[in-house]
């Protein structure tokens, strides 16, 4: 089939959803499919199978910053792509989103799926409901990654749902080699801003032995603020955005990853990767999380903004070998649910049946 992955998030810039997009479209070229990833780009194009859309304009939503492309240039040139390409499908993620994936849903040149990645809440869903609606109308398919993404669509878009988990890509994070570290070290993956928690386990840190490391992978609104509030203390080490390969590689390398969000976490594919990684997990209890982890299986959970039972579970996994091998065992098991080559399998399913004439 020919097939076209439509991503509203810039592709160089780290993000859920366009590591979803890529992995998914690796999957799709392994089965033997044709398929081009359209959406703004930074930067040198990822891989060879995109095509770049133009430059992202930093736009607010729900609490953090989507690098969207909402610009007449973009969407002249995704409907010249689209023109070009004669795909026999178009899979939209975050097909509301302003950009390329909201021209797709208006101008609708050939079957649509949309995937819901989105938790918590949407200002747009809710101000915009009598547009939002008919738009979301426009999908031939709507599938959604977790309860979470699929209640919020449901409630503003009405309509059925396929319930279509996200993937990973197993084989990066099993063969990687472990970053060295000479002390218990724990791994800090996301976006610097309030929902994503690093204030609070930049807090529980204080309560942890002096001998223990933090490495803080990512950048955003906060860093600044978050670098000055534990200036001078040589344990953490600030790493700025990393690449897929060093991220795999510290994963390996960590004692333990700590997800330590306060909200609005559909689905966190780095919980799976983590899990792949043989690397134990502390994270917050959230709906999202806990449709991933497990609550002493796959991870040790604890209160979202709770600094001092962030610390506790930290210390316990550090600590007890036991606790960190049963973590481990169970997560290898989890991760192997999650695989990206399965997800594309159902995705293909899917196509296939909207394709047909």
């Amino acid at each position: 089939m020919r097939i076209g992955l439509v991503c509203p998030y810039s592709l160089t810039v780290p993000g859920g959803v366009q590591g979803q997009v890529l992995g998914l479209a690796r999957s799709l070229r392994s089965m033997g499919h044709e398929v081009r990833v359209l959406g703004p780009c930074d930067g040198p194009p990822p891989d060879g199978g995109v095509t770049a859309l133009g430059k992202s304009i930093p736009t607010a939503a729900n609490g953090s910053v989507a690098p969207l492309a909402p610009d007449a240039s973009a969407q002249l040139r995704f409907i010249r792509a689209v023109r070009d390409e004669g795909f026999e499908v178009l899979h939209l993620h975050e097909p509301l989103s302003p950009g390329a994936t909201l021209t797709a849903c208006l101008l609708k040149p050939t079957p649509l799926v949309g995937t819901f990645h989105a938790a918590g809440g949407s200002a747009a869903y809710r101000y915009l409901r009598p547009a939002v609606r008919w738009v979301a109308g426009r999908l031939d398919l709507r599938c959604a990654v977790s309860d979470d993404a699929q209640q919020l669509a449901a409630r503003y878009l009405g309509g059925r749902y396929e319930r279509l988990f996200n993937g990973i890509e197993l084989e990066p994070f099993i063969k990687a080699t472990p970053w060295p570290t000479d002390r218990p070290t724990i791994l800090f993956l996301g976006r610097h801003e309030e929902r994503k928690g690093l204030a609070v386990l930049l807090e529980a840190l204080s309560e942890l032995p002096r001998d223990v490391r933090l490495w803080v992978a990512g950048d955003g609104p906060e860093t600044d603020r978050l670098q000055r509030q534990v200036a001078g203390d040589p344990r953490v080490e600030w790493l700025g955005r990393v690449s897929d390969a060093e991220k795999a590689a510290r994963l390996r390398g960590a004692d333990v990853y700590c997800a330590p969000s306060l909200r609005g976490e559909s689905f966190w594919v780095v919980l799976l990767e983590a899990m792949a990684a043989s690397t134990p997990i502390v994270a917050s209890d959230l709906a999202g999380y806990r449709k991933v982890a497990r609550d002493g299986h796959d991870a040790l959970l604890v209160p979202p903004g709770d600094a001092t039972a962030l610390a506790a579970a930290l210390r316990r996994v550090l600590a007890d070998r036991s606790t960190a091998e049963e973590l481990v065992a169970s997560g290898d098991q989890r991760a192997a649910e999650f695989s990206m080559d399965t997800l594309a399998e159902r995705y293909v399913e899917h196509y296939r049946a909207l394709a047909r004439p």
